[in-house]
């Protein structure tokens, strides 16, 4: 028997937009067509679009050990008034998710908390425990840094633990910014203190050549792994793969938050290449939104890595049309104003965007920017498919409930003190954007102009299921 009815939706369906009933039972989708049922509670969508709950692949909850900037409740809350119904917090709290005892710790708190569906992503360093991690349940590994502080790697252990990632089947999330070269320009403009010399010290070269040295890891892991393999099937007395196995045995790389047009040139290049090496990658909104200029405005509020970029905003809108940037990730990273307020070179790297993010791509998609299919696309089916969440990111009889209602017509401006994230603070304060009326998480009206539920009713993904 159904639970509810969302009568009159306006969704794309088979390649079109289309006005049909959505009936949910038992948090998933039953039917969608012109049918409706009686006892079902009805939620009227006339005039508005339904599309799926957003899959933010890139946050940083804080949670444990930095609740102050933001926790699990605040978090998922900002995510459901956002329209995103799946998160996956990546590893850098305290302590990091290393290994069992730290995963535990965020995975309790998570569960206690959260109020959107999540996966935890493991940590990479020397001291990782990946197989441990991988069996517990995390979603994919990284963020891993190239670049910055304690969770950084690089050199042979970035390799080896590559090599480790692939021969569990695991994707890899890569920060992309080569350490050697942020720390020589980071040294060199140190005496500099305006905002916008951080740019600077990040360059584009640092992200470009990063992203070549990762991808040509990978290939040096994917060779070694089909010989491996072949090796195994041959002492087992099976066949050689053949050439049309190959595939089955590459390791798979996902470069985030890309935010150059010498990046996208080397994406681009590998994936259209004619090159074997398979590679994802996501873009960030500030990066979309936000330029070299906007450090005037923002001053240290604005500092991110990567950075803020020069001539470099049109390059990524194409590549994001066009497939070669794969999805939409927010990259939530809180701090405080308190924290904020100082000079640049000790002010924390991170802004929050969880809530912002579907606002602004649909109020981008009104302006003819970008499809509004891409970004459906690009924020819910892909991420499902690169990360494994096979219930999530599709309007399809089956599939979870996660839905999101919005009046398209209805663009409001942006403005840090409505938002829910605990910091009260935009980079994108005074911009434009198209925001949920209600959103849905497996059937359960999770927002509806406030927050509609408990602390505590997400649940944990792994990628290969739930996990009770």
């Amino acid at each position: 028997m159904a639970d509810t009815i969302i009568k009159n939706a306006r969704i794309i369906w088979k390649s079109e937009l289309q006005n049909v009933n959505i009936i949910i039972a038992d948090g998933r989708i039953e039917k969608i067509g012109k049918t409706s049922s009686s006892d079902a509670e009805v939620i009227d969508a006339r005039g508005k679009l339904v599309v799926p709950g957003v899959i933010d692949a890139h946050v940083h909850f804080r949670d444990p050990g930095m609740t102050q900037k933001e926790d699990w409740y605040t978090g998922s809350c900002a995510a459901a008034a956002g329209g995103v119904t799946t998160v996956i917090d990546h590893p850098n709290t305290a302590p990091p998710t290393l290994d069992k005892k730290s995963f535990k710790l965020k995975l309790k708190s998570a569960k206690r908390k959260s109020i959107v569906d999540f996966g935890i992503n493991g940590g990479v360093t020397s001291q990782s425990c990946l197989e441990e991690l991988w069996n517990l349940g995390v979603t994919a590994f990284g963020e891993i840094f190239m670049a910055d502080g304690e969770l950084e790697i690089g050199g042979k252990e970035l390799e080896d633990s590559l090599g480790a990632i692939a021969k569990l089947g695991a994707v890899a999330c890569i920060h992309a910014e080569n350490g050697e070269l942020c720390s020589h320009f980071t040294e060199e403009l140190r005496r500099i203190r305006r905002p916008e010399v951080y740019s600077r010290a990040r360059p584009n070269i640092c992200e470009a050549l990063a992203i070549e040295q990762v991808l040509e890891m990978q290939e040096i892991q994917d060779i070694q792994k089909v010989r491996d393999e072949r090796a195994e099937r041959v002492e087992r007395g099976a066949r050689e793969v053949s050439a049309t196995q190959k595939d089955d045995f590459h390791a798979r790389t996902h470069i985030c938050h890309l935010s150059t047009r010498e990046g996208v040139g080397v994406i681009r290049r590998i994936k259209y290449g004619g090159n074997e090496v398979p590679v994802t990658c996501e873009v960030a909104p500030h990066h979309l939104f936000l330029q070299h200029k906007d450090w005037e405005r923002l001053g240290t509020f604005g500092k991110m890595n990567p950075p803020l970029r020069k001539r470099c905003l049109q390059h990524l809108w194409n590549a994001l049309n066009d497939g070669t940037i794969d999805i939409i990730a927010s990259d939530h990273a809180p701090h405080t104003e308190e924290e904020k307020r100082t000079d640049i070179w000790s002010a924390p790297a991170g802004v929050p965007g969880v809530e912002t993010m579907l606002p602004l791509m649909l109020h981008a998609a009104k302006q003819n920017l970008i499809p509004l299919w891409r970004v459906i696309e690009a924020m819910t089916t892909k991420p499902a498919q690169i990360f494994g969440l096979a219930n999530k990111g599709r309007i399809a009889e089956g599939c979870d409930a996660d839905l999101v209602i919005v009046d398209t017509k209805n663009v409001r401006v942006i403005k840090g003190e409505e938002l829910h994230s605990k910091v009260g603070w935009t980079p994108f304060e005074g911009k434009e954007g198209i925001f949920p009326d209600t959103v849905l998480s497996r059937g359960v009206i999770v927002y509806d102009g406030v927050i509609a539920c408990k602390r505590g009713r997400g649940k944990f993904l792994c990628g290969r299921g739930y996990v009770d």
